[in-house]
């Protein structure tokens, strides 16, 4: 039997894009956008979103790690963001860097994170209002919670599921990286010496868990998805993809709506494990 945790009801970690246009002069909700692509948000975005770099602005790019504490006090407080405010992430290919911030975001502990379920393609796809006029909103002052990084799997964690069988592993990228067949994905330049996966790891690519639209699926669907390769919650499960976005959202699939109550996200990914002297790999 799964072990399940009180999940959090839909409108506390996601809304429809009917809701982020109810709410899009809310003085309590700041829409983001964060895309792969980070030309996307100056060719049009939701009326008022911000919009944030995951390139330069929500990591530290000199020690390859998230966003330092005082960087993300500081990128929220001139975003309008303050502790009491709902924030909605938004992004393109299914929300994938939407999810990474919304992972970081409950790293520092803010409260109220939710994604626009089917995001960028979703709000285009209804023929809803693009604009390109970058908002301004009074500045706020953001105060960071000490990090959880309870919700984080760094490489002695991992290394330790995968020999000693601690977690459950799961490699939610393309069934091409997962065999070694390519290292990234094509166009993506962070790459690794090494292609396969980690000894152990299941495969089951992120994109399973949406419909074509770009919306979750659900519950059921979910639960049968990750059930019928043994993800069941009653292990501790650590999710990798390349550089940690897309198991961000497997993570997010994971903890929010499946409820499992040990899920991280091991953003070191492949492009670390990948890199490792001496590292053991599998691949079919």
């Amino acid at each position: 039997m799964a072990v399940q945790t009180q999940a959090p009801s839909a409108s506390q970690v996601l809304v429809s894009s009917d809701w982020v246009a109810e709410h899009l002069n809310d003085s309590k909700v700041r829409i983001v956008e964060v895309d792969v692509d980070t030309k996307a948000y100056s060719e049009g975005h939701v009326p008022g979103a911000a919009g944030w770099a995951w390139d330069t602005q929500l990591c530290d790019t000199l020690r390859r790690d998230i966003i330092p504490k005082e960087k993300l006090e500081q990128l929220l407080s001139q975003s309008g963001i303050a502790n009491d405010t709902a924030v909605v992430l938004y992004g393109d290919n299914n929300n994938w860097f939407a999810a990474w911030a919304f992972w970081q975001l409950k790293v520092y502990g803010h409260r109220d994170v939710r994604l626009m379920n089917g995001g960028r393609k979703k709000w285009i796809a209804e023929g809803r209002e693009l604009v390109q006029e970058t908002p301004s909103r009074p500045q706020a002052s953001y105060k960071a919670g000490s990090p959880d990084w309870s919700i984080r799997a760094l490489l002695p964690e991992v290394t330790k599921a995968s020999g000693q069988r601690a977690a459950q592993l799961v490699d939610v990228r393309s069934p091409q990286e997962f065999s070694g067949e390519l290292l990234a994905p094509p166009g993506l330049p962070e790459t690794c010496q090494r292609g396969g996966h980690i000894p152990g790891a299941k495969s089951i690519p992120w994109g399973k868990a949406c419909n074509d639209d770009g919306t979750f699926k659900s519950v059921e669907e979910l639960r049968q998805l990750y059930g019928a390769a043994g993800i069941t919650g009653e292990q501790p499960v650590i999710a990798y993809c390349r550089i940690g976005e897309r198991s961000s959202h497997t993570w997010f699939v994971l903890k929010y709506l499946l409820g499992y109550a040990n899920v991280k996200n091991y953003d070191g990914s492949w492009t670390e494990w990948g890199n490792l002297v001496a590292a053991p790999i599998e691949k079919p």
